[in-house]
């Protein structure tokens, strides 16, 4: 019983720790897209895949909204 009211707290914290980071992930594209020298094309799509994570993260599927969104900032920093 012990465990399993562990593992239950666990993926709580996990899941709030996550919830949290993706406003922090979007603010950071936006901030890097402001001072970046992209072409059109290259934009639209980081701007699309910053549109993505954050409606994961507003349907509650945080995990995948923070995969989205360092997807988003991996092509931003290459591009950089």
């Amino acid at each position: 019983m012990r465990y399993l009211a562990a593992l239950l707290i666990t993926v709580f914290l996990a899941g709030t720790a996550l919830a949290s980071q993706c406003p922090s992930l979007v603010s950071q594209i936006d901030q890097q897209l402001q001072s970046a020298q992209l072409d059109s094309k290259t934009e639209a799509s980081i701007k699309a895949l910053r549109d993505q994570g954050q409606s994961l993260h507003s349907q509650g599927k945080h995990a995948e909204s923070v995969k989205v969104l360092k997807k988003a900032i991996k092509k931003l920093d290459a591009m950089s």
